[in-house]
């Protein structure tokens, strides 16, 4: 039932009748103060609306759904160039990566071509292991 006097809805409905009320206020408690004790004793007491039933769902609700993509990270070889504040044009020139790229070349991913340029070669049994 909606107030025309005040414009807000109430939650409830009038069993019986489409009921509105002369005098029509703002609710109170949920329950339009306009009904009057008349139309309480006739029987047009004030209804709560059946909602539909919240039922609580069970069970993980992505099952079934493919895992989001991992974000891509950085390799050991790009957080060291941009900590030595390098760019792709200069990497053959610069001592510092040369250096630690001879250190790591076994363990971190080191771009072919620039192993290829310095005659780097990669040990491929070799393993942390032994």
């Amino acid at each position: 039932m909606q107030c025309f006097k005040y414009g807000w809805t109430a939650k409830y409905r009038f069993a019986g009748a489409n009921l509105r009320p002369a005098n029509c206020t703002p609710p109170v408690r949920g329950i339009c103060r306009g009904v009057t004790q008349a139309a309480y004793d006739r029987g047009l007491m004030v209804i709560p609306i059946a909602l539909p039933a919240l039922r609580r769902k069970c069970g993980n609700p992505n099952w079934g759904r493919p895992l989001p993509h991992a974000p891509a990270l950085p390799t050991e070889f790009e957080l060291r160039v941009k900590q030595l504040h390098i760019t792709p044009e200069i990497y053959a020139s610069s001592r510092e990566l040369r250096a630690w790229c001879e250190q790591n070349r076994n363990r971190c991913y080191v771009p072919e071509w620039l192993l290829k340029e310095w005659g780097i070669t990669v040990d491929l049994g070799f393993n942390d292991a032994a």
